[in-house]
């Protein structure tokens, strides 16, 4: 069961000294099903919550990528993956050296935009990895950079795209999922 909901209040339990957290859930249906787990083993992930970009923002920016591939022939994949390093949403990951191939072969096995890049590290025996996530993992702001490079793209080779009212609308339907 996936729910969103807020920390009402956090404590330490008198008896076990573990934490005790009180959840507000926005969802009152979910009562018989949190119900049949009470007395169950569960594993708990809590995180913050952040609003999906809308399917349709997504769409659009790969009708985007597929006419620059038209335009300057050059596949789409390899646009999208640079678009993400220009995008910059990455972490500098220091790995010992021996161990640099296999870490980049399973990051990008995450998927198309998970692309990484190497320097040279200060530490002896390891190399600084620039870890770029997908685009899947970006939230408003970040996607709405990452349209806005594209579009940038497509305007320089006279590539029609959405008008800016349009394209703000796109943004505003994220914020509303």
């Amino acid at each position: 069961m996936k729910s969103v909901g807020t920390i009402e209040d956090i404590s330490i339990d008198y008896k076990t000294q573990k934490p005790k957290i009180l959840l507000v859930l926005n969802e009152r249906e979910c009562i018989s099903s949190l119900e049949e787990l009470k007395e169950d083993k569960l594993s708990v992930e809590i995180k913050k919550y952040r609003n999906k970009r809308s399917l349709d923002a997504n769409a659009y920016m790969w009708v985007l990528i597929s006419k620059l591939e038209e335009k300057v022939n050059i596949p789409k994949d390899i646009i999208y993956k640079d678009a993400i390093r220009n995008i910059g949403v990455y972490e500098v990951i220091p790995v010992k050296n021996e161990a640099v191939d296999r870490f980049i072969e399973a990051w990008t096995k995450n998927g198309l935009g998970w692309v990484c890049e190497t320097t040279k590290s200060k530490l002896e025996g390891y190399t600084n990895i620039l870890a770029y996530y997908g685009s899947s993992t970006y939230n408003t702001a970040e996607m709405s950079r990452l349209i806005d490079l594209i579009v940038q793209e497509c305007k320089q080779l006279d590539i029609e795209t959405m008008s800016k009212s349009e394209l703000d609308s796109l943004i505003e339907s994220w914020d509303a999922k």
